[in-house]
Parts: structure tokens; sequence; C-alpha cells
């Protein structure tokens, strides 16, 4: 429409012969009545992008509990390689669900809740909450996230919006991917990592009435929890029939405010959990 613009100008002529040709009439009608979202699309791809996800693949931190990766070479390029034949690429995967940065839906933990394939797109794209407490994890890896971490942070900004993803900084992804690191056992096996606390999740859950949470340890509740089998935290927000996604990366890249998280999993029928693909963008 501009260069049309520009043409008419210059030469009333011109614009008549466009006319004549039917070109006006079609652009007119696709800037001024077609609905589209491309603009919007061209604004948000010239701001920065984010991932906040850890590459999978064997050998990385995971729940004890579960088994370390398969990775088989089903297909190759060259011949001999793969176990069923060559050509192509493909692999076949064996690994729990919860595997590298995932999803934890509903059902995970309560029965009657929510399954993967339950979750709708809508609640894919959230704004995007950082509630930072790295300095103070720095201090002590037993931290918990506390309420006046969250207090901070609305005093800054204003309320926590609903329908956000809240997610917690600890910088605790820069360990990763060594295990040991991750776990940060004692000599008695107990794990030191941080978490988050009951009464910080209620009041975003249930005042703030967010629609998912994320950290970036093995779990929700902290390592001197799970060492004991205590996964309260993460039972009370899967009983919310919310989700969550654990093992994040890169929070500390994102600003506390204004962002965007594009939280994508699979849909697997009646799944429990799943790698994800998580990012942001920035404003």
């Amino acid at each position: 429409m501009l260069v049309v613009k520009t043409m008419w100008q210059r030469s009333a002529l011109t614009f008549a012969m466009f006319i004549t040709m039917g070109v006006i009439a079609p652009l007119a009608a696709q800037t001024n009545n077609t609905p589209s979202l491309w603009r919007t699309l061209a604004q948000l791809k010239s701001r920065e992008f984010v991932d906040l996800t850890h590459a999978f693949h064997p050998g990385i931190p995971h729940w004890p509990g579960f088994e370390d990766e398969e990775r088989t070479t089903v297909y190759h390029y060259d011949e001999m390689i793969g176990t069923r034949g060559s050509g192509f690429l493909a692999h076949r995967y064996c690994h729990a669900g919860q595997w590298g940065t995932h999803v934890d839906p509903p059902a995970h933990f309560v029965e009657g809740k929510r399954f993967q394939d339950d979750i709708p797109v809508t609640e894919m794209i959230l704004p995007l909450v950082i509630l930072d407490v790295s300095e103070k994890v720095a201090q002590n890896p037993d931290y918990q996230i506390q309420i006046e971490d969250v207090r901070v942070w609305e005093e800054k900004y204003g309320k926590v919006p609903e329908g956000a993803f809240a997610a917690m900084r600890t910088d605790w992804y820069k360990r990763w991917p060594n295990a040991s690191q991750m776990r940060n056992e004692d000599q008695n096996g107990i794990a030191h990592y941080p978490g988050w606390s009951a009464e910080v999740l209620k009041y975003l859950y249930e005042e703030r009435n967010i629609t998912a949470s994320g950290h970036e340890t093995t779990d929700t509740d902290p390592g001197i929890a799970t060492s004991r089998g205590d996964y309260s935290l993460e039972t009370y927000i899967l009983s919310q029939d919310k989700y969550q996604i654990e093992l994040l990366a890169n929070l500390d890249m994102v600003p506390e405010y204004g962002a965007i998280a594009i939280v994508t999993f699979p849909k697997p029928f009646k799944g429990s959990g799943f790698p994800a693909r998580v990012f942001a963008i920035i404003p």
C-alpha cells in the first residue's frame, strides 16, 4: 500500500491504471478486511528469543528412580550401522517421560486430573514471571523461596498476572549436565538443592491464579525433602490441576518482567509426562 500511495501521489493516471488491472482492490481487501497476525509475528520475531531447554541425551541428570536413556540407531545413512537398514537417519528413544527439560501434567501425581493431551494450547503461551532467588541460593543451597521474595517482585512490577508462568530462578541450571553437582549430596547421601515453598505456591496458584510454574532443579521440593521421599509440593501443584516444567535453563538471560513464555510438548494420549521445549520472547 505504501508503494501504491507513492505512485498515486506521483501520477493519478498510473493509479487509475492499477485499478483497471485489478491490482489495487485485492491489496486493499487483504490489508483492510482480511484478518492477519503476520504483523504481530514480524514484531515478535524482531525480539530476542531465549531457549529455556536443555538438550537431552543418555547420561543427563535425572530423578534417581528412573533408568538412563537408551538410544538406538534404527536407520543410518550408511550401511551396516542401523539395526533395521540404511539410507536415512532415524533413532529409537527409550527413556522415562520425565526426561530432560520436561512437563509434569496433573495426572502424573493425581489420579483423576488432566493428562498431557488434556492441556489446551491456550495454556502454552503465557506471561513469564521470573522470581530471582539466585543470590540467596548461592548462600544457602537448601533455600526455599519465601513469600517476601514474591512481595519484592510485586512491589517492583505490580501483581503477578493471572494466567502467568512463574519460574523460580536459582541459577542451578549452571551445574548441568553434572549429575553429582545437580544433586549436591552430603556424606550421608542427603541432597541439597533449592525448592519452592508451600506458602509461595498457594499464593501463586490460589490468589494469583497462575497457569503453570517451573524451576531449574530436578524437583519442585528441595533436596532435603526429596531425600526422605517428600514430594508434597509437587503433589500440591498437580492436585490443583495445573502443570509444571522441570529442569529449565537460561532463566538468568530473561528479565524478571515483561517476557512471554512459549511452553510446548508432545501430545501422547493419556500422557503422564514428556520432554518439553520451552523458550522466552523478550520485550
